[in-house]
Protein backbone atom coordinates (compact mmCIF):
# COMPACT_ATOMS: atom_id res chain seq x y z
CA UNK A 1 0.00 0.00 0.00
CA UNK A 2 1.52 3.25 -0.97
CA UNK A 3 2.30 6.02 1.86
CA UNK A 4 0.61 9.27 1.58
CA UNK A 5 3.35 12.47 2.97
CA UNK A 6 0.10 14.34 5.08
CA UNK A 7 2.77 17.22 5.54
CA UNK A 8 3.13 19.90 2.92
CA UNK A 9 6.53 19.43 1.28
CA UNK A 10 6.97 23.40 1.27
CA UNK A 11 6.81 23.24 5.42
CA UNK A 12 9.12 20.39 5.65
CA UNK A 13 12.09 22.36 3.48
CA UNK A 14 11.51 25.25 5.22
CA UNK A 15 12.15 23.65 8.21
CA UNK A 16 14.85 21.83 7.25
CA UNK A 17 16.66 25.19 6.00
CA UNK A 18 15.85 27.24 9.37
CA UNK A 19 17.54 24.09 10.99
CA UNK A 20 20.62 23.98 8.67
CA UNK A 21 21.06 28.44 9.22
CA UNK A 22 20.51 27.70 13.31
CA UNK A 23 23.18 25.10 12.66
CA UNK A 24 25.15 26.98 10.31
CA UNK A 25 24.84 30.02 13.13
CA UNK A 26 25.74 28.31 15.58
CA UNK A 27 29.45 26.82 14.17
CA UNK A 28 30.16 30.54 13.08
CA UNK A 29 29.43 31.63 16.37
CA UNK A 30 31.05 28.88 18.16
CA UNK A 31 34.19 29.59 15.04
CA UNK A 32 34.39 33.49 16.34
CA UNK A 33 34.68 32.55 19.72
CA UNK A 34 37.34 30.37 19.11
CA UNK A 35 39.20 33.04 16.81
CA UNK A 36 39.00 35.97 19.70
CA UNK A 37 40.41 33.14 22.24
CA UNK A 38 43.02 32.59 20.52
CA UNK A 39 43.46 36.09 19.36
CA UNK A 40 43.42 37.04 23.15
CA UNK A 41 45.83 33.86 24.08
CA UNK A 42 48.29 35.33 21.17
CA UNK A 43 47.98 39.16 22.75
CA UNK A 44 48.62 37.84 25.94
CA UNK A 45 52.27 36.17 25.19
CA UNK A 46 53.08 39.35 22.93
CA UNK A 47 52.75 41.44 25.67
CA UNK A 48 53.80 39.32 28.35
CA UNK A 49 57.18 38.90 26.39
CA UNK A 50 56.99 42.78 25.60
CA UNK A 51 56.79 42.98 29.26
CA UNK A 52 59.96 40.71 30.01
CA UNK A 53 61.90 42.95 27.29
CA UNK A 54 61.20 45.60 28.82
CA UNK A 55 62.65 44.61 32.08
CA UNK A 56 65.80 43.20 30.39
CA UNK A 57 66.45 46.81 28.90
CA UNK A 58 65.25 48.32 32.15
CA UNK A 59 67.72 46.14 33.96
CA UNK A 60 70.53 46.98 31.38
CA UNK A 61 70.13 50.59 31.78
CA UNK A 62 70.72 50.39 35.37
CA UNK A 63 73.45 48.60 35.24
CA UNK A 64 74.67 51.18 32.25
CA UNK A 65 74.07 54.08 34.78
CA UNK A 66 76.09 52.41 37.80
CA UNK A 67 78.59 52.30 35.09
CA UNK A 68 78.40 55.47 33.83
CA UNK A 69 78.41 57.12 37.33
CA UNK A 70 81.79 54.95 38.30
CA UNK A 71 83.49 56.20 34.83
CA UNK A 72 82.07 60.06 36.25
CA UNK A 73 83.51 59.32 39.55
CA UNK A 74 86.48 57.58 38.08
CA UNK A 75 87.29 60.67 36.11
CA UNK A 76 86.78 63.48 38.66
CA UNK A 77 89.66 61.27 40.80
CA UNK A 78 91.76 61.51 37.96
CA UNK A 79 90.91 65.06 37.90
CA UNK A 80 91.67 65.56 41.51
CA UNK A 81 95.13 63.72 41.20
CA UNK A 82 96.24 65.28 38.16
CA UNK A 83 95.57 68.76 39.98
CA UNK A 84 97.73 67.29 43.00
CA UNK A 85 100.53 65.85 40.33
CA UNK A 86 100.63 69.17 38.57
CA UNK A 87 101.05 71.51 42.03
CA UNK A 88 103.61 68.95 43.44
CA UNK A 89 105.53 69.61 40.15
CA UNK A 90 105.12 73.46 40.34
CA UNK A 91 106.64 73.03 44.03
CA UNK A 92 109.72 70.24 42.75
CA UNK A 93 110.31 73.40 39.35
CA UNK A 94 110.25 76.15 41.94
CA UNK A 95 112.22 74.61 44.88
CA UNK A 96 115.61 75.17 43.13
CA UNK A 97 114.28 79.20 42.60
CA UNK A 98 113.64 79.30 46.21
CA UNK A 99 116.81 78.07 46.90
CA UNK A 100 118.30 80.78 44.76
CA UNK A 101 116.10 83.65 46.51
CA UNK A 102 117.29 82.66 50.07
CA UNK A 103 120.60 82.75 48.82
CA UNK A 104 120.58 86.17 46.82
CA UNK A 105 118.61 87.03 50.31
CA UNK A 106 121.81 86.40 51.81
CA UNK A 107 124.19 88.05 49.55
CA UNK A 108 122.55 91.23 49.46
CA UNK A 109 122.11 92.25 52.96
CA UNK A 110 124.69 93.84 54.06
CA UNK A 111 126.33 94.58 57.56
CA UNK A 112 123.76 96.37 60.05
CA UNK A 113 120.43 94.78 58.37
CA UNK A 114 118.84 91.90 59.55
CA UNK A 115 115.45 90.32 58.28
CA UNK A 116 112.60 89.30 60.25
CA UNK A 117 110.40 87.78 57.76
CA UNK A 118 110.38 86.55 54.11
CA UNK A 119 106.62 85.81 52.42
CA UNK A 120 106.09 85.09 48.55
CA UNK A 121 102.90 84.84 46.56
CA UNK A 122 103.85 83.72 43.22
CA UNK A 123 106.39 85.56 41.61
CA UNK A 124 105.86 88.44 44.56
CA UNK A 125 108.47 88.50 47.83
CA UNK A 126 107.58 90.55 50.57
CA UNK A 127 110.59 90.88 52.78
CA UNK A 128 110.35 92.66 56.21
CA UNK A 129 113.48 93.53 58.10
CA UNK A 130 115.22 95.87 60.48
CA UNK A 131 118.49 97.95 59.77
CA UNK A 132 120.63 100.35 62.37
CA UNK A 133 120.18 103.23 60.11
CA UNK A 134 118.04 104.15 57.45
CA UNK A 135 121.52 104.24 55.48
CA UNK A 136 121.75 100.59 55.87
CA UNK A 137 118.56 100.40 54.23
CA UNK A 138 118.97 102.42 51.56
CA UNK A 139 122.53 100.15 51.02
CA UNK A 140 120.20 97.26 50.94
CA UNK A 141 117.74 98.46 48.11
CA UNK A 142 120.57 99.14 45.90
CA UNK A 143 121.73 95.62 46.68
CA UNK A 144 118.29 94.45 45.10
CA UNK A 145 118.41 96.83 42.30
CA UNK A 146 121.68 95.14 40.96
CA UNK A 147 120.79 91.80 41.41
CA UNK A 148 119.77 89.69 39.03
CA UNK A 149 117.09 87.42 40.79
CA UNK A 150 114.48 90.33 41.79
CA UNK A 151 113.52 93.22 39.85
CA UNK A 152 111.49 96.47 40.51
CA UNK A 153 112.41 96.33 44.30
CA UNK A 154 110.09 98.84 46.22
CA UNK A 155 110.55 100.56 49.47
CA UNK A 156 106.87 100.65 50.81
CA UNK A 157 107.28 101.61 54.96
CA UNK A 158 110.28 102.50 56.82
CA UNK A 159 109.94 103.36 60.63
CA UNK A 160 112.41 104.71 62.89
CA UNK A 161 111.90 103.37 66.56
CA UNK A 162 113.81 104.21 69.64
CA UNK A 163 115.23 102.42 72.15
CA UNK A 164 112.44 100.92 74.22
CA UNK A 165 109.60 102.30 71.82
CA UNK A 166 106.48 100.42 70.96
CA UNK A 167 105.23 99.87 67.58
CA UNK A 168 101.62 101.28 66.09
CA UNK A 169 99.84 97.92 67.56
CA UNK A 170 101.60 98.59 71.44
CA UNK A 171 104.56 95.45 70.40
CA UNK A 172 107.64 96.74 72.49
CA UNK A 173 110.29 97.15 70.20
CA UNK A 174 112.81 93.89 69.96
CA UNK A 175 115.85 94.23 72.42
CA UNK A 176 119.26 92.56 70.65
CA UNK A 177 121.41 93.45 67.98
CA UNK A 178 119.10 96.35 67.12
CA UNK A 179 118.30 97.31 71.08
CA UNK A 180 119.02 101.34 70.45
CA UNK A 181 117.62 103.47 67.08
CA UNK A 182 116.52 101.33 64.48
CA UNK A 183 114.87 101.33 61.09
CA UNK A 184 112.04 98.82 60.03
CA UNK A 185 111.48 98.58 56.37
CA UNK A 186 109.09 96.70 54.55
CA UNK A 187 109.91 95.54 50.42
CA UNK A 188 108.30 94.31 47.81
CA UNK A 189 110.21 92.86 44.52
CA UNK A 190 109.62 90.42 41.85
CA UNK A 191 111.11 87.61 41.61
CA UNK A 192 112.89 86.82 38.42
CA UNK A 193 111.83 83.24 36.92
CA UNK A 194 114.48 80.75 35.55
CA UNK A 195 114.32 77.65 33.34
CA UNK A 196 115.88 74.51 33.78
CA UNK A 197 118.44 75.12 30.96
CA UNK A 198 119.03 79.07 32.13
CA UNK A 199 121.55 79.66 34.59
CA UNK A 200 121.46 82.94 36.61
CA UNK A 201 124.95 84.71 37.01
CA UNK A 202 125.78 85.93 39.98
Amino acid sequence: MPRINLLPWRDELRTRRRNQFFIGLGAAVGAAGLVILASNFVMNGVISSQKARNKLLEDEIALLDERIAEILDLEAKKERLMARMEIIEQLQRSRPEIVHVLEELVRTLPDGVRLTAVKQSGKRVEIRGDAESNTRVSAFMRNLDKSEWFTQPDLEIVEVREAGAKSKKGVPQETGEFAGRSSQFVVYANQVSVTDDEEVAK
